[in-house]
């Protein structure tokens, strides 16, 4: 049985980043290969020293929205997920076939609220002097409602305004600029955490990157509320996972397909991507286009079929992106190289240091 203690490591609290850096690839790279688990301590901005041409990075363009609402009332509320309006929605679709965007307007949300005793089914939260309700409608798994949204004008309008980031509960200072946590490329609204590897990038960096002669493929995958939620069961294979949805256009798709034909690496900016890419492979490592959604979930054992490099930050003790990370490095080197970010006092979480695994 693998258990979640397995990924336990012990983390000093004040090397879990509070602010991001003056400069994104200001931060620290850790090259950890994944042949040997040798490692090595560069600059984020040195990373293309590690890359070759013909590589491709897969980047997650979601942006995330000022999804943390309270009520005038003093409920706290949190978007989850926009729902679909019919059935056909739901499954995964072709791309270009799935309907709008899950976020693009008003209409039925899950979403979490604090405390839920003042979020009954049939109550109405209101916010910003009626300029926006939430009509609970019905209370569903892991004390999630699902709400109607009414407005009074633009709903995207409405959250710029009113809403704030969500951001983690580990980060406790204030924040004194929040777009910061969104990556450079940022085009879909729809996250509630940030893809935080992507966090490092500059575009004066990707443009040398690219220029490098390597490849930048573009999906989607909007983060939920799954990510901020800690694995509850001992037997970690008993977890759940949220679900999520993501995107791969065909021109994307083939990009990274035809990097894997040609022999170029193909390297996950976050785990996000890595879910995005290895959800949509088929027993060939090919991957399909399509959006829709997802529940993988990668813990040791998992054989990936796409993934050749991972960039990634440093993640919370027990959480499954650890589990992700020790899936594809292995758990000992994984844990090794967590040790050794603590004793050179690397910076922790969303806005701390960063992570290459490649196999040499």
């Amino acid at each position: 049985m693998a258990s979640k203690k397995d990924f336990y490591y012990d983390l000093p609290k004040h090397l879990i980043a509070q602010q991001p850096l003056d400069r994104r690839d200001g931060s620290r790279l850790m090259h950890l290969c994944r042949k040997t688990g040798a490692v090595q301590h560069k600059m984020f901005k040195d990373i293309k020293s590690l890359l070759r041409p013909g590589d491709c990075l897969v980047v997650n363009d979601s942006r995330v929205i000022p999804a943390r609402l309270m009520s005038d009332n003093g409920v706290e509320m949190l978007l989850h997920e926009k729902l679909p309006q019919c059935s056909e929605e739901a499954g995964f679709t072709p791309a270009g076939a799935a309907g709008p965007e899950p976020h693009s307007n008003g209409g039925n949300w899950t979403v979490l609220v604090k405390p839920g005793r003042k979020a009954r089914e049939g109550d109405t939260l209101v916010f910003d002097n009626g300029r926006l309700k939430a009509h609970v409608r019905e209370i569903i798994e892991d004390g999630l409602r699902v709400v109607t949204m009414e407005h009074e004008g633009e709903f995207e309008q409405i959250l710029m305004e009113i809403g704030e980031m969500p951001l983690p509960h580990y980060i406790e200072e204030q924040q004194t600029d929040t777009t910061r946590y969104n990556t450079v490329y940022a085009k879909h609204d729809g996250s509630v955490a940030a893809p935080t590897a992507g966090l490092h990038f500059t575009t004066e960096l990707l443009e040398e990157i690219q220029q490098y002669g390597v490849k930048l493929a573009t999906v989607t995958l909007h983060v939920g509320i799954g990510t901020f939620r800690p694995v509850k069961e001992d037997d970690i294979t008993k977890h759940h996972m949220h679900s999520e949805y993501c995107r791969i256009e065909p021109e994307v798709a083939q990009l990274i397909n035809e990097t894997k034909e040609n022999g170029g690496r193909v390297i996950a900016i976050g785990t996000t991507s890595c879910r995005t890419i290895e959800s949509r492979a088929d027993e060939n490592g090919k991957v399909l286009p399509g959006a829709g959604k997802t529940d993988i979930f990668i813990y040791p054992g998992y054989q990936f079929r796409v993934m050749d490099g991972l960039l990634t930050n440093f993640h919370l003790p027990e959480s499954t992106l650890v589990m992700l990370v020790s899936a594809f490095a292995g758990r000992e080197a994984t844990l090794a190289a967590y040790e050794e970010a603590v004793k050179q006092e690397y910076r922790f979480f969303s806005y701390g240091d960063a992570m290459l695994i490649v196999g040499d």
